[in-house]
């Protein structure tokens, strides 16, 4: 959930941090997991990514869609590969306490649509574009 999404008040977004803007309840897998439930995961929850954790919680990669791509395009048979096969190991991430003004130039930058959240190299979160235009509009209070 978004803290932004219970913003009573306008305030003034650039001010806006990681914390705030980003998506804590974020669905993962782990280096064993194959590729077909990763597909299955992100196509029937709509993400265009996911993070691969160790079992601590560690961030260690993240699988995209362009990823999965790859390996049907080369005819690889995505029940027979792991995430740790596929996977972009040592992801971009940005922490909390981050501001949007900060993070808005890092998405544009980089050409980036999600990037993890990390505290102490743990997950605990996700950002996207668009929470981030979302938490725009609810500072700016063009919505209730």
């Amino acid at each position: 959930m978004r803290q932004t999404e219970f913003f009573m008040k306008a305030c003034d977004p650039k001010t806006l941090t990681v914390g705030q803007l980003m998506e804590d309840a974020v669905t993962q897998c782990t280096t064993r997991t194959d590729a077909a439930t990763i597909a299955y995961l992100m196509t029937h929850r709509n993400f265009g990514s996911l993070p691969v954790v160790e079992e601590d919680g560690t961030l260690v990669g993240i699988v995209t869609e362009y990823d999965l791509l790859q390996a049907m395009i080369d005819g690889r048979d995505l029940r027979k590969i792991l995430a740790v096969e596929i996977m972009s190991a040592y992801p971009l991430t940005i922490t909390e306490d981050q501001t949007l003004a900060q993070v808005a130039d890092l998405f544009q930058d980089r050409y980036v649509t999600r990037v993890p959240v990390v505290r102490n190299k743990k997950l605990v979160g996700i950002l996207a574009r668009r929470d981030m235009l979302f938490g725009y509009m609810k500072a700016s209070q063009y919505w209730s």
